[in-house]
């Protein structure tokens, strides 16, 4: 890292570490910055976009038709970012059958990523967000995952940097607080969470994740584990009713951008360039959600419209609702959603098959997989 690039107006102390590297220690939130019309301006259209969601997430006949296929596209697109690749396609294949070893290691890391979050909302109950429940989330995504040396669930004791990989520590880009400046820092970063402050909650949202990515307090799984605090701290505090805002999908598509903005503000104190980039995501993705919610609806509708007959079974019906939450099953797993029994698991299948709703994807004769493409191309388009 270097210092030459870290003016007078960086938020915080450049030190050396015990291996001779300079390191950046940020000062406690909240800074002092001018919040000027542009800032304004962007955070009035972020509102406005999280109003217009807020609405369609009260207004749900069901909640989970769109709260798991914006879950799964928010663990692909998050773990993306960090170059974890997996599809949803291959996300949900491998939900169907977790046991088998999948083609794509990566697949296992971004189901943890759903089950991290999926750990965490239900976890807001009992315990706010906090340094204790960061550690949490953090084992539920790393355990059971290739490299165990990451230490799931604990904060690092050691000196890391981030950089490409390959090249030595002196060539980072840049390197968070040492091990006792970082403990200060989380303490301090805690202490903002439950802090009043006058500050608009999405600025402070903005505030809170470079804060976190700067303090860097994991061997791995930082990116991952700070924007998943997002979607959990706009729940806490009801800004959504439902957690349907990621903002993955944003950072993923400007990814450099994210990235040279994070470091603008370690390097030269730019919090406006920041919260207005973090803001225009937060406009973007409301926009977006709203947008594929209505698509997901309105597929629904169809497909309610292509079973409902006169003389039809109802089950067919039950199952399309599952199918949203639930895109690639077996009969085993439609006896389980339906209750009922094989025979009328099968038929309920088949019924959808031939109105090319489920679509069967192995072959066998045995061990069948039905998948709804269509649900999944309208609930991760591009």
């Amino acid at each position: 890292m270097d210092p030459s690039e870290f003016t007078d107006n960086a938020p915080g102390e450049l030190v050396k570490t015990i291996e001779g590297l300079w390191a950046f220690v940020p000062h406690p939130l909240p800074p002092t910055f001018d919040i000027g019309p542009t800032t304004v301006s962007r955070l009035s259209a972020a509102d406005f976009a999280l109003g217009q969601l807020r609405g369609i997430g009260q207004t749900l006949p069901n909640a989970q038709l769109l709260i798991t296929p914006f879950l799964r596209r928010e663990a692909v697109l998050s773990s993306r970012i960090e170059g974890t690749i997996a599809s949803v396609d291959q996300l949900v294949l491998f939900e169907v059958e977790p046991s088998r070893d999948p083609e794509n290691p990566d697949v296992g890391e971004v189901a943890n990523y759903v089950s991290a979050m999926k750990f965490g909302l239900a976890r807001l109950e009992t315990l706010p967000v906090s340094l204790r429940l960061i550690r949490e989330l953090h084992e539920k995504l790393l355990t059971g995952v290739r490299d165990q040396d990451r230490r799931p669930g604990e904060f690092r004791q050691v000196q890391n940097a981030i950089g490409e990989q390959g090249r030595p520590p002196e060539e980072a880009r840049y390197v968070p607080p040492p091990v006792a400046q970082m403990t200060q820092a989380l303490s301090d970063f805690e202490f903002f969470l439950h802090e009043s402050t006058e500050l608009p909650f999405l600025i402070k949202l903005a505030l809170v994740h470079y804060q976190f990515e700067a303090i860097h307090p994991f061997l791995d799984g930082n990116g991952r584990i700070g924007r998943l605090l997002l979607s959990l701290l706009i729940c806490e505090q009801n800004y959504l009713t439902q957690p349907l805002l990621y903002l993955s999908g944003f950072f993923e598509k400007h990814r450099d951008r994210y990235i040279d903005a994070l470091l603008r503000v370690s390097q030269v104190g730019d919090w406006a360039g920041w919260v207005e980039f973090f803001l225009e995501g937060v406009a973007e993705q409301s926009q977006d959600a709203v947008e594929r919610s209505g698509s997901l609806l309105e597929l629904r509708e169809q497909y309610r419209e292509k079973a409902q007959t006169a003389r039809a079974s109802a089950l067919p019906l039950l199952l399309i609702d599952e199918l949203f939450q639930v895109p690639a099953l077996t009969i085993s797993m439609a006896r389980g959603l339906l209750d009922v029994t094989p025979v009328s698991a099968q038929r309920s299948v088949d019924r959808l098959v031939d109105l090319g709703i489920l679509e069967e994807v192995t072959g066998q004769q045995r061990n069948r997989i039905y998948v709804a493409r269509e649900i999944l191309r309208t609930a991760n388009a591009e």
